[in-house]
């Protein structure tokens, strides 16, 4: 749905009670509830206060025309990735199970606020369609980490996936952050952001397992004597203690940051095929 734009040549005393009124009827005309609105407003609002909810309405249905356009991009990529001659897959999108996960990210589309997270969107249901190797209640958890964490958590992820054992200070200096003071605002949000996704369970400081796979305990530090303890508190940019993945911080890092090769190209602006 587009509305057509009024030349501004054109919004002069008349032209311009012309121009509202057009917009008005157009908008109207496009959506029934809308239109709903703006006749029962003609009796209470001036033109000139038509004209001003006429541009607001504008606005914001750009905004859900954008996001349309987006949803419809992301789910002809999804396509474009997928092996649609594999009855497994075919199955797959075809199942309720499938549905649900699309139908929970299209729901979270508000918190899809940059490229780099439509991006990770895609790469999640496109590899939740070509292949299952976890639950679905971990992928919809996936989703909802869109929502939960910013770009910045996932740069910090995508450090730690690269070097496994790799510490906080490393961290900051791979991601090509400035030097900062240990009581500013931005050391405070990096210490916040690593308390996130170790409290999520994305990350954690590695330590040494059994055979079995559980942790084994840490020796206790020793203290320091009276007059040794260090004067300072441990740095946000600490280069001492490392830091890996969490299994599930390994599984998202394989659905979402891995991208399935398009097997077909396109172009968003290529016309449909029409029937004949």
């Amino acid at each position: 749905m587009e509305i057509d734009k009024i030349d501004k040549d054109e919004l002069e005393p008349d032209g311009r009670k012309k121009a509202a009124r057009a917009a008005i009827n157009a908008i109207a005309g496009a959506i029934p509830f809308v239109g709903g609105l703006i006749s029962a407003g003609a009796g209470y609002w001036s033109e000139q206060e038509q004209e001003q909810v006429t541009n607001i309405l504008r606005q914001w249905l750009q905004i859900l025309e954008d996001e349309l356009r987006e949803k419809g991009k992301t789910i002809a990529e999804i396509v474009a990735r997928l092996d649609m001659k594999d009855e497994t897959i075919k199955e797959r999108i075809e199942s309720p199970e499938y549905h649900a996960l699309l139908k929970k990210a299209f729901r979270n589309w508000s918190s899809i606020d940059t490229e780099y997270k439509r991006e990770r969107i895609r790469n999640i249901l496109a590899n939740a369609a070509a292949a299952k190797t976890t639950s679905d209640d971990v992928i919809k958890l996936f989703i909802d980490w869109m929502d939960l964490y910013s770009d910045f958590h996932f740069e910090v992820i995508g450090e730690i996936y690269r070097s496994p054992g790799i510490t906080r200070g490393a961290m900051w200096d791979n991601l090509d952050k400035p030097d900062v003071r240990e009581d500013s605002a931005e050391a405070d949000l990096f210490k916040m952001l690593i308390r996130d996704l170790t409290l999520g369970s994305v990350i954690r400081q590695h330590g040494p397992t059994d055979y079995d796979g559980n942790f084994l305990r840490r020796p206790t530090a020793k203290r320091s004597a009276p007059g040794h303890a260090p004067r300072t508190a441990k740095s946000a940019f600490d280069e001492v203690e490392p830091y890996e993945l969490t299994d599930l911080g390994k599984q998202f890092v394989h659905y979402a940051m891995n991208e399935i090769t398009a097997k077909i190209e396109f172009q968003e602006t290529a016309e449909p095929i029409k029937p004949e």
